[in-house]
């Protein structure tokens, strides 16, 4: 206890009701990073009454707006046992609530880090969460896309497409599903609107975070594979590694990967891709990926968990019930690669 004065103490409870040793850290804080100033005009002025009984105000909508940025969140600890801050990725339509907590209450991947020597950065991509949106079209082109309740049933592959159900008494998980499915409606309180037009915006804003938290190791999500995959193509001496948990997106075949020859990369699949049309053509596409950058002298592994034998992990693998051991497998690798004191 003598760190008390230059460290706060943060407990977390473990699933078996047993009470962790407190984490001490030293700064707990956010940033936001990238954007630009918009210059909007032609918009009609309008009439709003912000507040029950407040008196309407005339409103210029036309003027110079902040858009573009991205925010992050982070957790620095005393004594990192991580060589390099940690940056968690969120995927397509969700925020950094992905790695906060999972939606039937345990910790979610950020604390599974600290526990495990991280410094973590937490990130809202541009146009999601805490990051913020700007006006369409005039800023963002197109409308945001909104995902309904029924649709990531089978996306995620939570149980097969028709097995979704309104009533959750009547909706069929995979019989061996580690999704806590019970917490479906729980989770799907996380989904937020997405655009489809802004993927030049949102690799600008993980750009700018590189250029200035990094050195650094990136852990992306689905939509988020993308990003960082290509973060690292325009950082690599900034990027030490990458960990593609089933990234849905990769570079082109034409892109030269010569770039990744010191920077590992780790890809993370979970199960039930093999019956998946839509999820085999992704598939393909990230191993065509990681044969590039195997043939251009890089390290490009894969934690396959059906493989390993575990069954039943989602696309939403760091919100299963076995999340934090995936996790443990995640940190191992790095250990394995020198990331780790």
């Amino acid at each position: 206890m003598r760190r008390i004065a230059i460290a706060a103490l943060l407990t977390a409870t473990l699933a078996g009701g047993a009470t962790a040793q407190p984490l001490q850290v030293r700064e707990i804080g956010s940033l936001h990073v990238g954007g630009r100033i918009a210059e909007i005009s032609g918009l009609p002025e309008q009439e709003i009454t912000f507040s029950p009984g407040a008196p309407p105000l005339r409103i210029n909508p036309n003027g110079q707006f902040q858009v573009e940025q991205m925010y992050a969140q982070y957790v620095r600890l005393q004594d990192p046992r991580a060589r390099f801050p940690l940056i968690l990725a969120h995927g397509g339509g969700l925020t950094g609530v992905t790695y906060e907590t999972t939606p039937d209450g345990r910790p979610g991947w950020q604390m599974a880090f600290l526990r495990a020597g991280h410094d973590v950065f937490v990130t809202d991509a541009v146009e999601r969460g805490r990051s913020g949106w700007a006006r369409f079209p005039q800023v963002f082109q197109g409308d945001p896309v909104f995902r309904t309740m029924g649709e990531g049933w089978g996306l995620f592959r939570i149980g097969p497409q028709d097995g979704w159900n309104i009533d959750p008494a009547q909706r069929r998980a995979f019989p061996d599903s580690r999704f806590p499915a019970a917490a479906w409606n729980q989770f799907m309180m996380q989904a937020v609107p997405r655009w489809v037009t802004t993927d030049r915006q949102i690799q600008a804003g993980y750009d700018a975070l590189v250029q200035q938290v990094c050195p650094c190791v990136l852990l992306v999500h689905s939509q988020g594979g993308n990003f960082g995959f290509r973060a690292a193509l325009n950082a690599p001496d900034k990027v030490r590694a990458v960990i593609a948990v089933e990234p849905s997106g990769a570079p082109p075949g034409s892109q030269d990967a010569a770039a990744l020859k010191d920077i590992p990369h780790l890809v993370v699949w979970g199960d039930y891709t093999a019956d998946n049309p839509f999820w085999q053509r992704i598939r393909a596409n990230i191993d065509r990926w990681q044969a590039q950058i195997r043939a251009a002298g890089g390290t490009a592994d894969t934690l396959d968990m059906p493989a390993e034998g575990v069954r039943g992990n989602s696309h939403m693998i760091m919100m299963d019930t076995n999340s934090d051991d995936v996790a443990a497998r995640i940190n191992s690798w790095l250990e394995r690669r020198g990331l780790l004191r």
